[in-house]
């Protein structure tokens, strides 16, 4: 695991409440579902992974820089919890793997000549698909 994915899991705040779904009437008075909150400055990330950080988490970061996860998937507190921590660790994961550039192409003479005479054909088709005229 890597040092920024454990930095992160051990300053994260967690809160639990009460949860909806699975659970029958032990849902009512026990609070299972968990609600983790990880400070993203407090991670002091690069600016390009901070970015990426930034796109996979979308609503779930506030504007305050703090990644909310709330997982109420389980039954029990903890079920939840490693859940939710394991979610986190996920995003983090994403964000630190730096996908490669595309490169471009380049087509040569005979390839860009066959498109386009492909394209002609395509043209051709669609227009004769029109109205049939009686002349």
């Amino acid at each position: 695991m890597s040092e920024i994915i454990e930095r992160a899991l051990a300053s994260v705040s967690e809160s639990f409440i009460a949860a909806s779904g699975p659970g029958g009437q032990n849902v009512n008075k026990v609070a299972t579902a968990v609600q983790l909150r990880c400070n993203v400055y407090a991670l002091r990330l690069q600016p390009e992974v901070f970015r990426r950080l930034k796109l996979l988490a979308g609503s779930r970061m506030t504007a305050g820089g703090e990644i909310v996860i709330a997982a109420r998937r389980f039954r029990t507190q903890e079920m939840n919890r490693a859940d939710a921590r394991e979610r986190l660790s996920e995003l983090l994961e994403k964000a630190l793997f730096e996908p490669e550039q595309r490169k471009k192409s380049r087509l040569n003479r005979v390839g860009k000549v066959q498109r386009l005479k492909g394209k002609k054909v395509r043209g051709t088709v669609k227009a004769n698909r029109g109205k049939v005229r009686l002349d």
